[in-house]
């Protein structure tokens, strides 16, 4: 397997975790023999100092001819008092836009390690499984007309949405549901809004194409009560794009820190890969960010751009192995009985859980 991967390091703490995160790529490209490329690139508040743009043509140029694109975390508030479309978040939105990827994944999975970080109760939480599929470029955030007007203080934004575009993204949540637990949650407000009406009736029918999955439709405002209080009872969460920003935020409680929580956005040109956390420019250099969240992003990279689940799902255990085993970097760190660790020490403890792993696939493949 041959992957040419751009790594986008960015702002903050994101050098410390994509630094985690490509050494446990390396290591699955050691182990199983396969060719993994990485190619760094500028973007964000580092791209604005060495280029005057958060996002270089030359950066675009080489992610749109690489097979996945890994970011670590981008912002800098050194850059505030520039107008918003040089910033350096610009320069995400952009490569964003010109990936072209328009569903967002996002998993939020309860690890009993770290049931005590949730202020969820263990028995809500524990066996909760849910991956959010995101419709990315359409809704409320890039609907026109939009404005706002100083002079009459009145302001407009439109929600938007095309039947292609629910088709393409419900298409996504049933594909994915049909590997798991067969189950689509879809998020609307059509009690109230046409725009939910119409996606309503496109989910129900793309559903028919997937006999084996089961639908349900959820309003959001109910959505976000039954999030809390049966996350179980819940596989594929399918939302278009502002209710889809809320409730993945909000289920990060039942993991019990965005820092462990990682995303993937497909369906584009190439997809992209960004743990859920920010820049954290306070605690960069510390050794104090918690490389979990990029690291799971890694596994997202093997499962959906190179097709490695085994690999993938290794990944995974490593991390579940490593929390079990008491080890916490200070953001999850609560009981007494805890070894807190830094970036670069959970980075080795996962590699180590990995390593022993793929040993023993090897093993077990040679008899």
């Amino acid at each position: 397997m041959r992957l040419k991967i751009v790594v986008l390091a960015g702002d903050g703490i994101g050098p410390e975790v994509t630094r985690e995160a490509t050494s446990i790529l390396r290591a699955v490209a050691e182990f199983g023999g396969h060719e993994f490329t990485f190619v760094p690139a500028l973007l964000g508040g580092v791209a604005i100092t060495a280029e005057g743009t958060p996002l270089p043509q030359a950066t675009l140029d080489v992610a749109l001819d690489s097979d996945a694109v890994l970011l670590g975390a981008v912002g800098d508030n050194k850059f505030n008092a520039l107008s918003p479309d040089k910033r350096p978040e610009a320069g995400l939105l952009q490569i964003r836009q010109a990936l072209g990827g328009f569903a967002n994944l996002r998993p939020s999975v309860a690890y009993p390690a770290l049931a005590e970080n949730s202020p969820l109760r263990p028995e809500v939480t524990k066996g909760a499984d849910i991956l959010f599929v995101r419709e990315l470029l359409g809704g409320l955030y890039f609907g026109a007309p939009r404005w706002w007007n100083r002079d009459t203080n009145e302001a407009i934004n439109t929600m938007r949405y095309t039947k292609d575009e629910v088709v393409r993204v419900a298409k996504v949540a049933f594909e994915l549901a049909s590997k798991r637990k067969k189950k689509v949650t879809s998020v609307d407000k059509a009690n109230v809004l046409e725009v939910s009406q119409l996606w309503r009736a496109v989910v129900t029918e793309v559903a028919k194409d997937y006999p084996e999955v089961t639908l349900e439709h959820q309003l959001v405002d109910s959505m976000a009560m039954h999030l809390m209080n049966t996350p179980r009872s819940f596989d594929v969460v399918l939302t278009e794009n502002l209710f889809g920003d809320i409730l993945s935020d909000e289920s990060g409680v039942i993991t019990g820190s965005l820092g462990m929580l990682p995303s993937a956005t497909i369906g584009g040109k190439v997809n992209l890969y960004e743990p859920v956390h920010g820049s954290a420019p306070d605690i960069a250099g510390t050794g104090k960010a918690n490389p979990l969240g990029a690291i799971l992003t890694a596994a997202m990279v093997l499962r959906h751009s190179a097709g490695l689940e085994a690999d993938a799902a290794a990944i995974e255990a490593a991390v579940a192995q490593v929390l079990e085993a008491g080890h916490r970097t200070a953001d999850i760190a609560r009981g007494s009985n805890q070894q807190v660790v830094t970036t670069e020490q959970m980075g080795k403890l996962v590699h180590e859980a990995l390593a022993h792993a793929l040993d023993r696939q090897q093993s077990m493949h040679g008899v």
